[in-house]
C-alpha cells in the first residue's frame, strides 16, 4: 500500500508580490514525472523560476529528484520534496512556478513559499491510498445469486465484472492477500457450489 494524488492539483500565492503557483501530479514513473516538469516549465516558459521535486517509487523503480531552477541553493526544490516526503506520498511530481515581484523574500522567506505552494497544491490534488489487489472468477447458478453477491460484498470484496449466460460469472476484486479466505468462505456458504478460479494481481 501507498499514498499518491488524486489527479492535478494547483494552488497559487503572493507573497511580497511574487507569485507563486504550484502545480501537483500523480506520476506512475520517472519519464511521467519528466514529461510533467517539462509540460509546466513550457507553459510557464516566462517565468523566472520552475522550481520542481518528484519521489517514484512502485516497489521496483526508485527515484528522487529535485531541482532548484536557479534559486539559492536548498531554498526552493528541497522544501518541496520534503513536503512530498513529510505527507508520505510516493509517485508524486511537484512543480512550484515563480514569477518574482521585485523584492526579494531572502532564504527563510524562500523555503516558507515553497514548502506552502507546494503543500496547497497537493491538498488541492486529494490523497488517495493505493492497495496492491488480487482477483478471482466464481461461477454459479442463478439460484445462488443473493447469496454470492451479498457475502463478496460483505467480507471486502468488490464484483468488478458480470456476465449471464447459462450461468452467472463474477470477477471479484479484493485487497493483496484477502481472495483466498473469501474464496474459501464462498464455498463455505454455497456448500460448495460454486466453481472458483484465481485471476492476476494488480495494482489498483
Amino acid at each position: 500500500m501507498y499514498r499518491t494524488l488524486k489527479g492535478i492539483g494547483t494552488a497559487e500565492l503572493v507573497v511580497k508580490k511574487s507569485v507563486f503557483i504550484g502545480y501537483a501530479s500523480p506520476a506512475s514513473s520517472e519519464e511521467e514525472a519528466k514529461s510533467f516538469i517539462g509540460k509546466i516549465k513550457a507553459h510557464h516558459s516566462d517565468a523566472t523560476h520552475n522550481v520542481s521535486a518528484y519521489l517514484i517509487n512502485d516497489g521496483k523503480n526508485f527515484a528522487v529528484r529535485y531541482d532548484d531552477d536557479g534559486e539559492p541553493k536548498g531554498s526552493a526544490g528541497k522544501p518541496v520534496l520534503k513536503v512530498i516526503q513529510n505527507k508520505g506520498l510516493s509517485n508524486v511530481v511537484v512543480v512550484v512556478t515563480r514569477y518574482f515581484g521585485g523584492i526579494k523574500l531572502g532564504y527563510g522567506r524562500l523555503v516558507k513559499a515553497y514548502s506552502e505552494a507546494a503543500s496547497l497544491a497537493i491538498e488541492n490534488a486529494g490523497i488517495v491510498e493505493v492497495y496492491e489487489t488480487e482477483r478471482f472468477e466464481v461461477v454459479f447458478s442463478y439460484s445462488l445469486y443473493q447469496a454470492v453477491r451479498e457475502t463478496v460484498e460483505g467480507n471486502g470484496g468488490k464484483v468488478v465484472g458480470e456476465d449471464y449466460g447459462e450461468l452467472v460469472k463474477f470477477i471479484v476484486e479484493t485487497r493483496k492477500g484477502e481472495a483466498e479466505p473469501l474464496m474459501e468462505l464462498l464455498t463455505e456458504k454455497t456448500r460448495g457450489r460454486v466453481r472458483l478460479r484465481p485471476l492476476f494481481m494488480r495494482s489498483v
